[in-house]
């Protein structure tokens, strides 16, 4: 079980062997973690080592991800050097030197769509900060062991009550529940619209099988087939729907770039999602243009031919 500080900082920061001027100077995001952190959320190490127990009486150490090793060692090994923190905050500042122990991959600190901030993790052991939260990694479904989890906690801390237990799962969905409402709705929109595709492909269909019945009935008796009167009326069902779709995809194809204005990520040079919905529509119109075609071709050429 790894504890987490629960509670971030933000702050400058002096890292040996860069040079910053003043107004390049950026915020980086600060994290009190605890040994094993990482590896309880999956975060890779790419080069050094993790925080220890041991740490906590020696010289102070810190973790740094990739973003911020890439921007003050352009490449260069950050391991062994050291780094202070500019302005102080609750009592951290300059005198106090970290020496880096490790790199990161780069993670979401507290916003999952912003881009991963640069990012300091210190040893919680060694700045004397309590936990307020713990991560535990399971391999069976988390329901399952809530139950041991709180009692684990409260043999251990039995004045530390257990306020909420939630995964990761749960926190994404969460910071994520606007993007899934509107995709939410936008699928039902296309239900609907695809509903009503298949209705009004259906109806004129239906329609034109009944202005057509004569011409039906006159090509049956000329010596036409039933899988030609299905031929024919299938063909017209596709002209009609490829002339729209050829339309409407233009129209798509066009729109992405308004679209990717309230989609963040929506990749602008694909065209699988436009391919994908003519190929569905293709397959809504030829189910809906199925029924009136077996009618027609069940029609009799002799009432046909009486047919006005």
């Amino acid at each position: 079980m790894t504890p987490i500080s629960g509670a971030g900082a933000a702050s400058f920061a002096n890292v040996e062997g860069h040079r910053e001027k003043p107004e390049d100077w950026r915020y980086v995001s600060i994290n009190w973690v605890a040994p094993r952190y990482f590896e309880t959320l999956g975060t890779p190490f790419l080069a050094g080592r993790d925080s220890d127990f041991r740490d906590e009486n020696r010289t102070r150490v810190a973790v740094i991800n990739q973003s911020m090793a890439r921007y003050y060692f352009s490449g260069a090994s950050p391991i062994g050097k050291h780094l202070t923190l500019d302005r102080d905050w609750k009592g951290f500042g300059q005198d106090q030197p970290y020496e880096i122990v490790g790199v990161v991959g780069d993670a979401k600190y507290s916003e999952i769509r912003e881009a991963a901030p640069h990012t300091i993790y210190f040893n919680t052991f060694q700045e004397g900060r309590p936990a307020s939260q713990f991560a535990l990694r399971t391999s069976v479904v988390p329901a399952a062991v809530v139950g041991e989890a709180r009692r684990a906690v409260r043999d251990v801390l039995k004045t530390v009550p257990v306020e909420r237990i939630t995964t990761m799962a749960e926190q994404i969905d969460a910071s994520i529940l606007s993007e899934r409402l509107i995709a939410t709705l936008s699928g039902l929109f296309g239900v609907l619209g695809a509903v009503l595709t298949a209705v009004g492909i259906y109806g004129l269909l239906a329609y034109l099988v009944s202005l057509r019945t004569n011409e039906i009935g006159i090509r049956m008796a000329l010596g036409a087939t039933r899988s030609d009167v299905s031929r024919m009326l299938l063909g017209d069902a596709l002209r009609m729907v490829s002339a729209g779709l050829l339309i409407g995809g233009v129209i798509a194809y066009w729109s992405k770039t308004l679209a990717a204005t309230w989609v963040e990520g929506l990749p602008l040079h694909s065209v699988a999602p436009i391919v994908f919905g003519v190929v569905a529509l293709l397959a809504i119109a030829l189910i809906a243009a199925s029924v009136p075609t077996r009618r027609a071709a069940r029609v009799d050429p002799m009432e046909a031919l009486r047919h006005e």
